[in-house]
């Protein structure tokens, strides 16, 4: 996901230093508020490694309504599934040899001939896939014993507090009124419902529990009931029961405990819980890898989740746009917000996040490592460095994996991938095999650690994996000695995913990223009483040669003219996009090189994606042109839409209309 706070790491805020900011008050001033049924408005509780997404009941009642929408899901960071390798594929069978520069090199791509080659190359890029691990449906039966359907939920009002994580819910059936209140726990993957309503008695609400079947596409919004390829082992106890879920050789476990009276029993492989009296009902679903005992009650999750969201809410930094005149102010602190609750329950645990986080599967749901900037270095920025940094332990353990990678290309050091599951396999690609620009990555995080907390600890901790990185950038430059300078490149595709990666070369974007990542490392080499490293140093002087007269820009105050073709989308100052140089003022490119500063009234907005408003104005923001970047985050156009829950319309369905040719 991309998310409007990513642009506001780099802008300049004032802030009234006359008063504190009341944190709550600012929070709770965009409470989430639905009063219709909007399948486009489904809403998430989480806590980083866990997240469960509801519709208008609080629960996921209506999963097939909301699949064209933002699907109802239930995911986590633990939970993959493989199909069996019953053909016995190898990896190897998804390489394609490519000669660049007198350098033979294999990459894994699409192959579509021979035909086993092509099933090779699908089985790895469905293998493995995130799981859809259940749904919790609250189910109402009206007074002639039919289910309730979504046109039959009335008088809806609800609310996500962002200040203590709680989804209220209230709505009325046939004049009935329903209250529930959906609480995630912040310390185990748990979420935790309160009923309240006179049906109760009546044994008309009931909660349905059932396990979706991974669909083995590249989307997977977890309504996949028909196939029951799993098996499900029931055991129960007073007031609690356990699913255990096998699904081929995965392998994991529903706990489901509640406090009043209810019955249990099983119809169809779907799992009922039917409150036995009163008019409140409280009951906690717990997913977790291995079998446990511990199932939180409703109250314990209630106080884990206001804690836990009361302390990141009055941690880092905060901004109040409450006392501007511009009318697009509130919209703006909207998005902030918004975008701050959706990427700390989302994007801040142990792994790099898929793009579509943990609501459901995009790209089989597995991440994508030039995405891992976006979804982190915001939280360094907004002075949480800690929760960026739970996702950087994951590369000590990808490290073996990025070394092989570049040991069968013949590269030195770590060769980071784009397209990679939890673990760090790399999936075959026609496109991103050939991206580059998530190599500097890792090496920009970590100096964001280092700025907050700089000292041995940090340069001891990611010093090695930091040099095997910039080993990999020195050595994957070719050197021509007619012109006497490197070339990044052949054998690349840029950002923008549309040039031949045959052909294309020095690409502006990414060769400004690799310079300003290669200095980088040099320092952290200096600040640990090392020499400068010389194969990177002559690396780093030979770009300072001009290679042509296409494109002028600014590294370091010297002249640098740099290969690149563009296009509308994701072209404008490509190298002012990512904040190059975290921190400080100076950004890797003077802004006296006035021709970069983009242009809103020329450029082709129309054809833009989501992401590429938040990069346009990134790059006026770093050129000090606010003015020009607020413009181009609230520029009213289709793909820069925020729905109320401030997802882009882009991730909440339109992209995966994917055409034949995409590198879906």
């Amino acid at each position: 996901m991309r998310f409007a706070l990513l642009i506001l790491s780099t802008c300049s805020c004032l802030v009234a230093s006359a008063q504190r900011i009341n944190r709550e008050a600012l929070v709770r001033r965009h409470t989430v508020k639905l009063t219709t049924p909007d399948t486009l408005g489904a809403l998430s509780v989480g806590n980083g490694n866990f997240a469960f997404t509801a519709d208008i009941t609080g629960f996921q009642s209506f999963p097939d309504q909301y699949a064209n929408g933002v699907p109802l899901g239930t995911q986590s960071v633990w939970g993959w599934h493989s199909y069996p390798n019953t053909e016995q594929f190898r990896f190897e069978e998804t390489l394609r040899e490519y000669k660049l520069d007198g350098r033979t090199i294999p990459y894994p791509v699409q192959i579509k001939e021979p035909e086993r080659n092509k099933r090779a190359v699908d089985y790895f890029r469905v293998n493995p896939h995130r799981l859809q691990l259940g749904n919790v449906a609250l189910v109402i039966l009206k007074e002639d014993g039919s289910r309730a359907t979504l046109a039959d939920i009335q008088h809806i009002n609800q609310q996500l507090d962002m200040w203590t994580g709680e989804l209220r819910s209230a709505f009325t059936v046939q004049g009935q009124r329903v209250q529930v209140s959906t609480y995630c726990h912040q310390q185990c993957d748990a979420v935790s419902f309160k009923i309240t309503s006179p049906l109760l008695k009546t044994q008309r609400l009931k909660i349905q529990v059932q396990v979706p079947a991974p669909n083995g596409q590249f989307k997977d919004v977890g309504n996949n009931f028909a196939r029951h390829q799993h098996q499900l082992e029931l055991s129960t106890q007073s007031a609690s029961a356990v699913l255990k879920v096998t699904q081929d050789t995965s392998r994991y476990y529903i706990s489901l405990g509640w406090q009043q009276d209810a019955a249990l029993n099983m119809e169809h492989n779907k799992l009922f819980i039917s409150p036995a009296a009163g008019d409140v009902f409280e009951c906690t679903a717990a997913f977790t890898p291995q079998p446990t005992d511990v199932v939180p009650a409703f109250a314990k999750s209630e106080n884990s989740s206001r804690l836990g969201w009361k302390s990141f809410w009055s941690s880092g930094g905060a901004v109040d746009f409450s006392g501007s005149k511009d009318k697009r102010a509130v919209e703006l602190e909207r998005r902030i917000i918004l975008s701050q609750y959706l990427t700390k329950l989302q994007c801040s645990g142990p792994y790099p996040p898929q793009e579509t986080g943990l609501t459901y599967n995009s790209w089989y749901g597995k991440p994508h490592l030039e995405m891992h900037w976006w979804h982190a270095v915001h939280f360094a920025l907004w002075g949480r460095p800690e929760l960026m940094e739970r996702s950087l332990e994951w590369y000590f353990s990808a490290a073996p994996l990025a070394k092989a990678i570049a040991q069968r290309q013949h590269f030195e050091g770590l060769r980071w991938q784009k397209m990679v599951d939890h673990a760090g396999n790399e999936s075959p690609s026609s496109v991103g095999s050939f991206l580059i620009w998530q190599q500097p990555h890792f090496i920009y995080m970590a100096e964001l650690l280092y700025r907050h907390k700089p000292g041995k600890a940090v340069l001891d901790k990611y010093s090695e994996l930091l040099f095997a990185t910039a080993d990999f950038m020195a050595s994957y430059p070719v050197y021509d000695s007619a012109k006497k300078h490197y070339n990044l490149g052949r054998g690349l595709i840029p950002a923008q995913e549309c040039f031949d990666a045959v052909t294309t070369y020095n690409p502006t974007y990414e060769l400004s990223y690799w310079h300003w990542a290669l200095n980088v490392a040099q320092q952290w080499r200096v600040r640990q009483g090392l020499p400068r490293h010389p194969k990177w140093d002559e690396v780093i002087k030979t770009w300072r040669l001009c290679h042509n007269r296409t494109t002028c820009i600014w590294l370091r105050n010297q002249p640098r003219l740099l290969h690149q073709r563009t296009l509308p989308r994701r072209s404008p100052g490509g190298a002012g996009r990512v904040q190059h140089d975290p921190g400080r003022e100076r950004t890797g490119y003077n802004r006296d090189a006035q021709h970069l500063t983009p242009r809103l009234e020329n450029l082709e907005v129309e054809r833009y994606l989501g992401w590429d408003f938040p990069l346009t104005a990134m790059t006026a923001a770093r050129l000090h042109e606010p003015a020009k970047a607020v413009d181009a985050l609230l520029m009213p156009i289709r793909t820069n839409t925020y729905l109320k829950t401030a997802t882009i319309t882009r991730m909440a369905g339109s992209r995966f209309t994917c055409p034949a040719t995409a590198d879906c």
